[in-house]
Formats: structure tokens, C-alpha cells, sequence
């Protein structure tokens, strides 16, 4: 079987959520199967293996619905996109998209680093299920990273495909943090600065918690940067990185008290993991992805789960890790929660559902060719 990986969602520089699923899935899956990486800028190759790749045109471009031409002559067998806007008109192979979450149905404001023409096509295409219908129908299955959106794309019967899990995991870490070790007084936040994020709500708690500081790792523009600030009683305890390396972020939750985040809306949040596989606990809103991945570990204080708007809950939840024995048991579970979670297992998955395709007969409807 040839498999072929649409890794242009892929950051040269520094991971966001779709890089580092995309990324990490082909790391775990390379030596395993016959991969083709599909890139369209060269640095992309910086976060990727070296395995043999092809460029074609940007995801975002002008040419993406029709992208099948390109890729039609180098004869894949299945295709897996992490997203579900890949093109698919014309194709020749078997193909897998991807619907990470419904995040944008009810907060409409798309990604800023996306071309103005793309921005506005984004909020017409969130305005009703109709278009994500005919999306994920020409596919021949949908994958998902989490059975939260698995059951919200069936809520809204979004496709008539059959929904795969290929959940999102922890990269490997080969020494968890010391459970009795007393960890820092300092919270980590990982992601985005969109609104549904509900950074302020962080920074709302961090006021009762003097002497703490909160890391945002994730790159910030300047006027973000000063919103945010502004609503610091003490800005100097937010601590900006921009953009944070692998290695430092790991160094971060090796040594705070908790990663937080009160996000109005998730589809699976990867970091909540990634700190669990280092012992470190977490503290998140009271979504139903997060009470999903945190599982068995709400039972301690590894995984917290407070209001959105509540910051006093916040406040009282880092305080209740300041206990040692609290903190060690908290580390404890998260550790032990983050095994459940494994890149191999996921890429295991893609692998045996890209198997099972190439010997199905074509979906009614679909492009697809099984005769050159």
C-alpha cells in the first residue's frame, strides 16, 4: 500500500495543533508502511522524517480543489489529509480527511496567519453544516481525534461515512518529573490567543495568585501582547515566549505547578497530555473533550475541571497543588493517565483503516478510479 500524507498544515518553525498531529503521525508511522509526504515549502521538511515527499501547491491556494491532478500521477493508494478541506475533484486513490472539532460553527473568527481571501471563505463556509456535508462525503472515511467530535459529527449527521478514531498523544518522554519534588509557582498555558481561548480568564486568576507567573508559549502579536497585559495587575508575572522550542517547553512542565486552560471549546487539546505524560497536573474548564481526556485522573487533583468564568475556582485550584502530598499523588495519575495515549497506537490505527480501504469498493458518488 502507498500512503500518501498531506503534511502542508505542517510549521516550519513551531508547532500549532495541526502541525504537531500531522508531524507526530508520520513520525510513529514511517516505519511501518510506504510514505509519501506531501509538502508545499520546502522548510516544512525541517519538523518532518526523511522519507520521500512531493510538493504541490498551498492548501490555501487557488488551485487546492482540483489538487488531485497533481497528485494523481504519482499513483497513491490512499490519501490521509489531517484536515477536511483537502481537494478532491478528479482523484484516482482512496482518501481520508480529517474534522478535528465543530470549534468554528460557533465561534466564526478564523485563524489570523490565514490569506484575507481564505479568512472570508472560512466564516462562509461556517455559516452552515451544508458545505462540511459535501466535504466529508467525498471522502471515503473521516477520521477524528476524539469521541467527543465523533458523537457531535453524528449529532449533526455531518457525514454518512464511516467516523474513525486516530486520537491525538503525548510525544515520548523518556524521564516523568520527580512526583516529590516540589514543583515551581509557575502555570503554563499552551495555545492559541483566539477568543474562545479565554486567555483573560487565566490572567483573572493569576491576580489572586501573586506570586505565580503564567508562561503563554505560543507566538503573540504586539497589540495581543498588550491587551493582555493591560489586564495584569502585575504584567510582570506574564512571561510572553512567542514561540516556545520543543526542549524548553518540555524543561517548562517538568518544573511548574500545572498547566491551565479555560478554552470555551476543544476539540481534543493536545497539551493536556503532553503535561500529563510529564507528571505534570492540569487545570481546564468544564468541557466535555476535557472531562474525555483527562478520565480516570479527575479523581485527583491531576486533572481539575473548574468554570470558564470562575476564577476564584482557578485560584483554588492551584492552591490545592501546593500540598506535597496533593502535588505528588496529582503527578502520580497524571503520568500514569498520559499510557493510555500513544503515537504508535494512532498511527496503527491510520494504518490498518488506510489497509482496509484499498479493498473496498468505491463509495456511490465518489471520484475515485480503481483502473488507470
Amino acid at each position: 500500500m502507498r500512503l500518501f500524507i498531506d503534511c502542508r498544515y505542517v510549521r516550519p518553525e513551531v508547532h500549532d495543533g495541526i502541525s504537531r498531529y500531522t508531524a507526530s503521525l508520520v513520525r510513529a508511522a514511517a516505519g511501518s508502511a510506504d510514505i509519501t509526504m506531501l509538502i508545499h515549502d520546502p522548510a516544512q521538511l525541517k519538523q518532518l522524517p526523511e522519507l520521500p515527499h512531493l510538493r504541490i501547491s498551498s492548501p490555501t491556494g487557488p488551485r487546492e480543489p482540483w489538487v488531485a491532478r497533481q497528485i494523481n500521477p504519482h499513483r497513491p493508494d490512499v490519501v490521509f489529509s489531517p484536515m477536511q478541506t483537502m481537494g478532491s475533484v478528479g482523484r484516482k486513490y482512496r482518501l481520508i480527511l480529517t474534522l478535528h472539532d465543530l470549534i468554528y460553527y460557533q465561534h466564526r473568527t478564523p485563524p489570523q496567519n490565514l490569506p484575507a481571501p481564505v479568512r472570508l471563505g472560512w466564516r462562509l463556509y461556517h455559516l452552515s453544516y451544508v458545505p462540511q456535508r459535501l466535504a466529508l462525503n467525498r471522502a471515503d472515511a473521516v477520521a477524528t481525534v476524539s469521541q467527543t467530535t465523533a458523537e457531535l459529527i453524528s449529532t449533526y449527521q455531518l457525514t454518512r461515512r464511516p467516523v474513525h478514531l486516530i486520537p491525538n498523544a503525548p510525544q515520548e518522554v523518556q524521564r516523568a518529573r520527580d512526583p516529590q519534588r516540589p514543583p515551581e509557582k509557575e502555570l503554563v498555558y499552551m495555545g492559541s490567543f483566539m477568543g474562545y481561548k479565554n486567555v483573560p480568564g487565566l490572567i483573572a486568576g493569576l491576580n489572586e495568585l501573586p506570586e505565580y507567573r503564567l508562561h503563554l508559549c505560543s507566538p503573540v502579536t504586539p497589540t495581543q501582547r498588550a491587551q493582555l497585559s493591560s489586564m495584569a495587575q502585575r504584567p510582570g508575572q506574564l512571561v510572553f515566549h512567542n514561540g516556545i522550542s520543543e526542549a524548553d517547553y518540555h524543561q517548562l512542565l517538568q518544573r511548574a505547578t500545572a498547566l491551565v486552560t479555560l478554552s470555551r471549546a476543544e476539540g481534543f487539546c493536545l497539551p493536556v497530555v503532553e503535561a500529563f505524560s510529564h507528571g505534570t497536573p492540569v487545570i481546564t474548564s468544564d468541557l466535555a473533550i476535557f472531562g474525555e481526556v483527562i478520565g480516570s485522573a479527575v479523581e485527583t487533583c491531576a486533572g481539575q475541571i473548574i468554570g470558564a468564568d470562575a476564577p476564584e475556582q482557578l485560584t483554588a485550584a492551584v492552591r490545592a497543588l501546593e500540598d506535597p502530598l496533593t502535588f505528588a499523588a496529582a503527578s502520580q495519575a497524571a503520568r500514569a493517565r498520559s499510557q493510555e495515549y500513544s503515537w504508535a497506537a494512532s498511527a496503527a490505527q491510520l494504518l490498518a483503516l488506510a489497509e482496509s480501504l484499498t479493498g473496498s469498493e468505491a463509495p456511490p458518488g465518489a471520484d475515485y478510479h480503481p483502473n488507470w
